[in-house]
C-alpha cells in the first residue's frame, strides 16, 4: 500500500502505472470531491477540436472582441479608461 512520505510524496504501484500508460515526467492533475482524490492524466491535444463547431461572427472583430472584455473588466472594477492611465 503506498504512504505518504515527510515531502508529501506517493510512490504509485508499478502494475498501475503499466495499466494507465503513467511513465516518469508526465504530467498529472489532481482532484479532490467528498474527500476523494482523483488522478489524471494530461494527454496533450486531448482537446483539440472541442470548439471547432463554433463559428466566427463576421460582425465583431477580434480588436472589438478585446475591447469589450477589458471595457468589461474595468467595469467590474469600477474604473474608467482615464482612471487606469492616470494610475
Amino acid at each position: 500500500m503506498p504512504v505518504l512520505s515527510p515531502k508529501r510524496r506517493v510512490t504509485l504501484p508499478k502494475h498501475l502505472c503499466d495499466q494507465l500508460h503513467v511513465r516518469p515526467g508526465d504530467d498529472l492533475e489532481f482532484h479532490e470531491h467528498n474527500g476523494r482524490l482523483t488522478i489524471i492524466k494530461k494527454t496533450k491535444g486531448s482537446s483539440a477540436g472541442v470548439l471547432k463547431h463554433l463559428k466566427r461572427d463576421p460582425l465583431f472583430s477580434d480588436q472589438d472582441s478585446l475591447e469589450d472584455t477589458l471595457a468589461t473588466k474595468h467595469q467590474r472594477h469600477g474604473k474608467t479608461a482615464a482612471q487606469r492611465r492616470a494610475a
